[in-house]
């Protein structure tokens, strides 16, 4: 296991930000190198005009910007025309990341993603990269009884949408803390067809309390284990979690298995863009 193994698995890195904590960033360069794609959480409530804002503030410092497009709570085929014109006219951006979202219920039409890419309004706006959900440990909304019947048989519908599509496609995952989870998953959608380039969700550094309370919230299972093993340990509770050792681990397995389908990293800086960027510049 060299750095340079973990440098090549870091390279080209995404990371997630709101409204607000976009807001209290005054230069996006001064922690990410230029042109990486930062994708923008649309958490429910939120306005359509504050994420649009967060879009052109990212588009104008030279970064791409890749809003979430949360299917449960657009209203129908009118607001999701009006969102893609709204963020490719006012903010530039040619890139989305579409999921069902949060919201327990549907506020109109769409439920789910599929019914997003359906509507063919991205491929009619010409978006560059249209990113999608994965789920390494499954997704209980989705599927209540525990299996992933549901969200693999959305993967295959999309698998053979991304042939039809100019768009780039790639499954940008929740955030895991076991490699052996995400490798077992992502050596079993391959198997099963997928061909779709992974982005790997990872937590950023952060107190461990903080991601205790995101994963339960997320319903992140197998791997809460890890962070409930380690807070356990009373001379590791107080000290801030960093996601060195998936990182190690994943990087490891991806120089000694070339085609592994993993391609990049996705960052959740649940403890900050600045944790985060620290976190790389040590590599």
């Amino acid at each position: 296991m060299t750095t340079e193994h973990i440098v090549n698995f870091l390279e080209d890195f995404s990371i997630e930000v709101t409204p607000n904590a976009a807001n209290k960033i005054e230069k996006f360069e001064d922690f990410l190198p230029i042109g990486t794609f930062i994708y923008i959480a649309h958490i429910e409530g939120t306005p359509i005009k504050d994420t649009v804002s967060t879009a052109k503030k990212i588009t104008d410092q030279g970064f791409r910007a890749m809003p979430h497009f949360p299917a449960r709570i657009i209203k129908d085929k009118v607001m999701l025309s009006e969102w893609i014109s709204m963020y490719k006219n006012e903010a530039g951006v040619e890139n989305a990341l579409l999921i069902a979202g949060g919201a327990n219920k549907p506020y109109g039409d769409y439920d789910s993603s599929i019914q997003l890419i359906e509507s063919e309004l991205f491929d009619q706006a010409d978006f560059k990269n249209l990113h999608i959900a994965g789920h390494p440990e499954g997704n209980k909304d989705i599927d209540p009884d525990g299996t992933t019947s549901n969200v693999d048989e959305a993967l295959s519908w999309k698998n053979e949408f991304s042939k039809r599509t100019n768009a780039s496609m790639a499954i940008t995952t929740q955030f895991c803390f076991d490699s052996n989870s995400v490798i077992e998953w992502a050596n079993n959608i391959k198997k099963s067809g997928i061909d779709i380039p992974v982005h790997i969700g990872i937590a950023g550094p952060a107190k461990l309390q903080t991601l205790l309370r995101y994963s339960i919230e997320c319903g992140v299972g197998a791997s809460i284990k890890i962070l409930q093993k380690r807070a356990k340990d009373i001379t590791k509770l107080l000290l801030p979690y960093k996601p060195t050792q998936i990182i190690q681990e994943l990087a490891k397995h991806k120089a000694e298995n070339p085609d592994f389908n993993i391609e990049k990293v996705h960052f959740y800086p649940l403890g900050g863009i600045k944790q985060v960027s620290q976190f790389i510049k040590e590599y």
